[in-house]
């Protein structure tokens, strides 16, 4: 997200201050003035400065956001926290929104950022920002974050995929709700929230109407001209075929951990938050695939080509089955 937070605010003439390791994209932005240390350690640089305000995307314990807002309280008038939909505990019978209870670490829990400890880091890091800068601290709390240069190939997968063609796994029910945000349109309008200092809680996610997976897995292959069928299969074939919701498949969480996938965004839409169409998404992230460096492309999420070919014809050995049973 910061690259294109980065992008939006020196697009809009702002003076642009980067604090980082000075490690990875050294080479972008040498418009912008940079300041090298840690937040991890190495602070300094940010008590040796002013600014209208500050952006922080990479807050995982509340510890390392103590830190770094403390160093900051006294040189900056906004503070914006980018945290996630994760901090939410589960749903029950209502639509998450930004009232709504949020995830604890248990005492003695181990303050290691994983799987079971992001969200409740996230909400304990949530707090000390709202602590150290009270009225002048915005917390926004996006949904899937998608579109060009994301790492993790989470949406990424499915263009790339349907892009290939041939018969393609279509996970659990088609009127599944899905939500994702192009980070473009995000960045956009953090730095509109930005300019005026808006405070408050924030979900971002997207887009402003629902969308379900048979849409969202059919605009993309429309979007990339692609010659692929897509196959459903049932949700309790891929969990007893031991599928992983949401890694192994993207996008994909069984029927009770969608709530999740349905946050409430009013509070958004009521402050200027908009969405380009999916389909320049998908075209535009495939794209940027395409001219990835081969040694960056590391696969974190989705089926690997052996892993969908075996849960295809299992599936499909499973319905012979049963139409021969019947």
């Amino acid at each position: 997200m910061g690259r294109h937070v980065v992008d939006a605010a020196l697009a809009r003439g702002h003076d642009v201050t980067l604090f980082n390791r000075g490690i990875h994209n050294p080479e972008l932005f040498p418009e912008a003035r940079r300041l090298t240390g840690d937040r991890h350690g190495d602070l300094q640089p940010l008590r040796e400065g002013r600014w209208d305000a500050v952006i922080d995307t990479s807050g995982y314990t509340p510890q390392t956001v103590r830190a770094a807002a403390a160093a900051l309280a006294d040189r900056a008038r906004h503070y914006t926290f980018i945290s996630t939909i994760s901090v939410y505990e589960e749903a029950g019978d209502g639509q998450l929104n930004e009232d709504s209870d949020l995830l604890h670490l248990p005492d003695g829990a181990s303050d290691e950022v994983g799987p079971e400890t992001y969200g409740p880091l996230k909400a304990a890091a949530e707090q000390v920002a709202q602590e150290i800068f009270k009225d002048h601290c915005l917390v926004i709390r996006p949904g899937l974050i998608v579109g060009p240069h994301d790492p993790t190939d989470r949406f990424t997968y499915w263009p790339v995929r349907l892009d290939r063609g041939g018969e393609v796994l279509a996970p659990g029910v088609p009127d599944r709700t899905v939500q994702l945000i192009d980070v473009r349109d995000l960045a956009r309008w953090l730095v509109d929230q930005v300019e005026r200092q808006v405070t408050g809680v924030m979900n971002a996610a997207g887009p402003g109407s629902q969308l379900t997976m048979a849409s969202f897995l059919e605009r993309c292959r429309q979007a990339v001209e692609a010659e692929a069928e897509l196959v459903w299969i049932d949700e309790s074939f891929l969990l007893d075929a031991g599928v992983a919701p949401w890694t192994e498949i993207p996008l994909w969480l069984p029927k009770d951990m969608n709530a999740i996938m349905q946050v409430s965004i009013d509070r958004a839409l009521a402050s200027g938050l908009t969405f380009r169409d999916l389909e320049e998404t998908a075209r535009d992230t495939l794209s940027w695939h395409r001219g990835r460096p081969s040694s960056e492309i590391l696969p974190t999420h989705g089926l690997n080509a052996a892993r969908e070919l075996a849960l295809l014809e299992a599936w499909r050995a499973q319905r012979e089955a049963r139409q021969e049973t019947n």
